[in-house]
Formats: structure tokens, C-alpha cells, sequence
């Protein structure tokens, strides 16, 4: 994710006080405020990793008009208004900021029938990142129109795509197989009152205009693309961990150990840029009109309460936003599965999971209904969670999708009942360790392509960007560590990289 390092900030009323409550979890109070503790998942390396501005806005956020409950996962960094890698519940307000820009920024898992061997050989692996690159462009505001085996989308089916979301209608339109819907946290998301209609009356305003039915159509353009920074697809291979448990939920998942799986990391591109911006602008000038305080003076941390047509406004766009990244996840699989038919005639896949990591959702805390918001954290329900009744994942808890860096590898976790500690969420990864200045000011170019050479893993770039190289971001041992010994979820599968699919320009989120 991004760093704000502009926001104005209050100053921290107490220095950061960790008080260990476990291996990897503490807890941080605020003094002199009769509020709920912070809490704190992650090993001492982890809490002492954790930079001034991330406690600061940790400290904000918990202070914030009707917040209940903060957490800090082992991958916080400074963000916008609030941390990213942090979860935010309230059950009165609903708040922008603590979800993020790139609206329902998410993973997805596909895995092939593939062995290992088949993508052993350099040139196959180079064949295939041409061909998924003629279908899936990369870079922010890249559309179909830059991948000359891409799929258009017209503006009657992207209308549909992102008030329907992933509907068996929508997917066979586009192509995609109707029944990977079963397998997204959210296979669509409607409006503040439930229904698809909202949706299409919301849309309907926003597009009123000749200038702004254009603009929709140019972000709609850019379903099926990755967009740019810290978004990426992947080929990998899977290894399942040596224990019944694993193996277990590996079946259910769908995991096949030593074959081919596609990691993909992407959002809701511009299109939810365009709306989150919409949205801060709108409750900005709501706060300024009214004098009302904003959360330690952040105009990233403006906020509504639930029921108020403010509120109302942010959560169908949210539900847009949200709907068209998942659209964009199901077609950039289905591309990237296309794609390696055009390499590897006949080979099969499945859509393992879908699980996002930028989102606010209406959930049970505490026994009773409260809307948790996850800035760069992932969901995280465990066996017999009353949420995955209707879900094939009851018996076993849901796949969760943690990308680590390409030559650490990255983690299909599955959670465990410890996981109630932190809100039923995890880290949503590594989480960076430098900011992308000090990345691209102290890491060597050649130093960086050089290691992608010795462990032979093949990019499209022809330098892998620096503020996305591994040591950009947090220990990844050091991180998974932390959860595993938190209690919060346990490891299923690692996924080695064997070539990785990125570019260079500013994320979106």
C-alpha cells in the first residue's frame, strides 16, 4: 500500500506503550483516555518495527467518533488516516479512510492441473508471460486497449458488472466460469439497503452527464488489467505443509501440491480511485460547512454516522468500487487462463479463492452487529464461523491468501479459533519496511535484478522496480511468525515463485 507521509497529524498523546500479553500479542493503552486498549499482534522484532506515524494514527483512529475496537497486525505502516494493516470496528459510524483508496483491493488463487516440471524451462515461462501480457495489461489507466488479445467490455455489461457484481449472468457474459462465484469472500456487494437497485439509481446519477458517462466508460475500460506499484500476477508452485491439518484444508481448498497455481494482487483501479476521491471530497466539505473536528486533525479520517444519507452515499459506492474489483479479478484469472491454454493446450484450472483486503464489512463483534473495517488486513474466519454455513469452507475455515515477496514466497493460511483476538482478520502480508523514497533512494538496481537472476525467477520488467523489491518489505518469516504464534491461523501451503508479472508506476492504492 501507500504511505501518506503529508497528512497533518496530532501528536501522540503517551509514547507507544506495548504491554505483552502473549508471545506475539500486547496490547497499547492510551493514557489518561478510559478507552479500550490498542491490540497489538506481532513478535518484539515486529512491535519494535512499527514507525512513529503508524502509532500516531493508530492512536487517532482508536479515538475516533464511535470506534470500539482498533488492531495492529504484524504488517502496519504509516497510511492514509489510518494504518494500513489495521482493523477498525464501530457499530454507530462508517469511515473512508480505514478502508482505502483502491476499494476491495484483493488476492486471488488460481491452480492449474500443471506440474512443476511444465514451467521448469525458461522459455516456456517467458512464452507465457507474453502471452498473458497481450490479454492483461499492466500500469495505471491501462485498459483492454493496450493488450491486443484483451477482452472489451461494453458499457451496458460494465453497468451490470459493477451493480450485479460477479452474478452467473455477468461472469458467462465476460466468459468466466459462473461457478468461481462460490469461491470470492463476496461474490457481489449491494447497496446501503440491500438491493441491487440502489446500485443502478447511484450509477445512474453518476453517470447523468455526457462528460461523466465518458469517464465511466474509460474506467471500464480497465476491467481485466492489473494496474500498477504493489500489484502483480504470479506464477507459482504449490507446497503443501507435512501435517494433517493442512493437507485437510488442502482438499477443500482445492491446493495441489508440487503443480502450477497463478497468484494475482489488483483492485478496483480507477474506478474506485474515482469514487473513494468522490467520497473524501464530499465529506470534507461536509466537516468544513459544519466546523465539525476532524479525528487528530486528518481529513483522511472523515467519517459518518450509519443512517445518515452521508453514510448511505459512501456504502453504495463503496459496494460500485467493490463490485468491479471483483469483476476484474474473475476476468484477469479467466485471461490468465487463457492465456496458458495458448502455451499448454488443455490444461485445466480452478479458482481457489477470492479474498479482499480493502473493505468495510457488516459483521457480528462482540454478539452484536458492527461494521469492521480492514485497511490492509484480510478476513480471517475459522471452522464453524456461523459466516461460511452456506460456504464450502464450514468445516475447515476459509483460504486465506497472504503474499509474501516473490523469492521469500508467499502463505495460504487458514484461521483458528485464536483468530476472535484480532477481530477474525490478519496481516494482508509483509507489509513494507521502507517507504517507496527510501527504496528507490538507498536500494541498488543491479543488486536487486541480479538476485531475481540467482533464483531464477523471470519478470516482464526490464528492471524489476526498487520500491517493490523484497527488501523493500518486513520479514516475511518474521511476520508469519507472528501470527501462527498469536493463535491467530496456521500455515496450509507455500507458494514459490517462478515468474512474476509487475510494473512501475504509482499504485493505485
Amino acid at each position: 500500500m501507500t504511505t501518506d507521509t503529508t497528512t497533518s497529524q496530532a501528536s501522540t498523546p503517551t509514547p507507544a506503550q506495548f504491554i505483552p500479553t502473549g508471545e506475539a500479542t500486547a496490547i497499547m493503552p492510551i493514557e489518561g483516555r478510559k478507552v479500550t486498549p490498542i491490540t497489538v499482534i506481532g513478535t518484539d522484532p515486529i512491535r519494535s518495527g512499527f514507525d512513529d506515524l503508524c502509532i500516531r494514527q493508530a492512536i487517532n483512529s482508536r479515538l475516533a467518533p464511535g470506534v470500539t475496537d482498533i488492531v495492529l497486525n504484524p504488517d502496519a505502516h504509516a497510511g492514509y488516516g489510518a494504518p494500513v494493516g489495521c482493523v477498525l470496528v464501530s457499530p454507530t459510524h462508517i469511515y473512508p479512510g480505514p478502508v482505502g483508496v483502491d476499494i476491495k483491493c484483493s488476492m486471488s488463487l488460481l491452480q492449474f492441473d500443471l506440474p512443476k516440471d511444465a514451467v521448469a524451462d525458461k522459455e516456456t515461462r517467458r512464452a507465457l508471460i507474453n502471452a498473458i501480457l497481450e490479454r492483461t495489461p499492466t500500469g495505471a489507466g491501462r485498459g483492454y486497449r493496450q493488450a491486443k488479445k484483451g477482452r472489451p467490455v461494453s458499457e451496458a455489461l460494465g453497468r451490470r458488472a459493477v451493480t450485479e457484481g460477479a452474478s452467473a449472468e455477468v461472469l458467462t457474459e465476460l466468459g468466466v466460469p459462473a461457478d468461481w462465484a462460490t469461491r470470492c469472500e463476496d461474490s457481489h456487494h449491494t447497496g446501503h439497503d440491500g438491493s441491487i437497485d440502489t446500485l443502478r439509481a447511484r450509477l445512474e446519477r453518476f453517470t447523468s452527464t455526457t462528460q461523466a458517462s465518458e469517464l465511466f466508460r474509460s474506467k471500464i475500460g480497465q476491467l481485466g488489467s492489473y494496474g500498477g506499484g504493489n500489484h502483480f500476477g504470479e506464477c507459482e508452485i504449490v507446497q503443501v505443509a507435512d501435517t494433517d491439518r493442512a493437507r485437510r484444508a488442502a482438499e477443500v481448498f482445492g491446493l495441489r501440491d508440487g503443480q502450477v497455481a497463478f497468484l494475482s494482487h489488483c483492485g478496483s483501479r480507477g474506478w474506485g480511485a474515482l469514487l473513494a476521491d468522490g467520497q473524501f471530497k464530499a465529506m470534507n466539505k461536509k466537516f468544513a460547512d459544519w466546523g465539525i473536528p476532524l479525528p487528530g486533525g486528518d481529513r483522511h479520517m472523515v467519517h459518518a454516522p450509519l443512517g445518515t444519507p452521508e453514510a448511505d452515499a459512501y456504502l453504495d459506492d463503496m459496494a460500485l468500487g467493490a463490485n468491479f474489483a471483483t469483476v476484474n479479478h474473475m476476468l484477469i484469472n479467466a485471461l490468465v487462463l487463457e492465456a496458458f491454454r495458448e502455451v499448454v493446450p488443455g490444461v485445466k484450472a480452478s479458482l481457489v479463492y477470492l479474498i479482499s483486503h480493502n473493505i468495510a464489512r457488516n459483521e457480528i463483534v462482540d454478539n452484536k452487529p458492527a461494521w469492521v473495517h480492514r485497511k490492509g488486513a484480510t478476513r480471517a474466519f475459522p471452522a464453524g464461523h456461523h459466516a461460511l454455513k452456506e460456504t464450502p469452507f464450514h468445516e475447515t475455515g476459509h483460504p486465506i491468501l497472504l503474499p509474501g515477496n516473490p523469492q521469500d514466497g508467499s502463505c495460504v493460511m487458514v484461521a483458528e479459533s485464536g483468530a476472535s483476538l484480532s477481530c477474525f482478520s490478519v496481516n494482508h502480508g509483509a507489509g513494507r519496511r521502507m517507504s517507496r523514497t527510501a527504496a528507490n533512494k538507498s536500494l541498488d538496481q543491479a543488486q536487486i535484478d541480479r538476485s531475481f537472476d540467482r533464483a531464477d525467477i523471470l519478470t516482464n520488467c526490464r528492471n524489476y522496480p526498487r520500491d517493490e523489491a523484497p527488501r523493500a518489505y518486513k520479514d516475511f518469516e518474521e511476520v508469519l511468525s507472528s501470527v501462527k504464534k498469536a493463535g491467530l491461523a496456521s500455515e496450509v501451503a507455500r507458494l514459490r515463485a517462478r515468474f512474476v508479472i509487475k510494473d512501475g508506476d504509482k499504485a493505485d492504492d
